[in-house]
């Protein structure tokens, strides 16, 4: 369900980054083995796509969701890691990568990053590929710089979707909504810009963020028009990478789910018709 919402949230502007649950691990034969039960999806603080900085407050509220997760799902949980989608680039975890996963590793050893590329096309083939890998970090030999060790991963497929990863993906979107709710209240506490000019540029953080807003409070009619087309178009794309998607795909879902249960109802009666017919 990851690697799905990967796919969802993972162009140049949808970069993210989140945060993995799971269960205690087990030992066998010395392997240490991590259970990944679950994930969290994160509000971007900065959405730079080359930034996937995770902020102590964000960790927390994780940690926090843990415990509500291991009472919904009876089992003891943690944070083990975090995440992040390398789209249109290698798979590979950059200098910078590997550096964030040694400060976490700080914290706890067990700690892992995983990276999913995505948007990655087969040029014989013309399809899509999602790669991923798990990975840590460890001292260079003869060197104060970080190198990174794959860690193997196993997805284990299902049939069904447990609730918690369906919360997830629904979450998507309204993380989305509130990333551009929280830059249009950056923008609007900017006291040196007046009304009109708030009214205008705060549709449009993006713009604005670059210096459009003039210091003087000068308003620039067509810099306004301009913010709030920007706004509307991300809005746009929102629900047609995101929203619209992710609704055809639980809809499709949904069919899937009642026409396998007229099966399974139908195949009910046949094996009582034929209990019947023994009796």
């Amino acid at each position: 369900m990851g690697c799905d919402t990967s796919d969802l949230r993972s162009d140049s502007k949808f970069t993210y980054t989140g945060t993995e649950l799971r269960t205690v691990p087990e030992k066998v034969d010395t392997v240490r083995i991590v259970h990944i039960h679950s994930v969290i999806i994160l509000r971007r603080s900065d959405k730079r796509k080359d930034r996937v900085e995770i902020s102590p407050e964000q960790l927390s509220a994780a940690s926090t969701e843990t415990h509500r997760l291991a009472e919904l799902t009876g089992r003891p949980m943690r944070v083990v890691g975090w995440y992040h989608s390398h789209p249109h680039i290698t798979v590979w975890p950059s200098h910078v990568d590997v550096r964030t996963q040694a400060m976490y590793q700080m914290m706890d050893q067990g700690f892992v990053g995983l990276i999913f590329s995505c948007f990655i096309e087969d040029k014989n083939t013309k399809t899509g590929r999602v790669l991923y890998t798990c990975f840590q970090s460890i001292q260079a030999q003869k060197s104060s710089e970080y190198e990174r060790i794959e860690i193997p991963i196993h997805i284990v497929p299902h049939v069904t979707i447990g609730k918690v990863c369906l919360e997830s993906a629904v979450e998507l979107p309204k993380i989305l909504c509130q990333e551009e709710q929280d830059a249009y209240r950056r923008i609007h506490s900017l006291t040196h810009l007046d009304s009109v000019t708030k009214i205008h540029n705060g549709s449009a953080p993006s713009l604005c963020a670059r210096g459009w807003g003039a210091p003087s409070g000068r308003v620039f009619p067509h810099l306004c028009v301009s913010c709030i087309e920007v706004f509307t178009k991300n809005l746009c794309s929102q629900m047609s990478a995101v929203s619209g998607p992710l609704l055809q795909w639980l809809e499709d879902r949904l069919e899937q789910n009642q026409q396998h249960l007229q099966e399974l109802q139908q195949e009910k009666e046949e094996l009582l018709q034929e209990l019947s017919s023994l009796e």
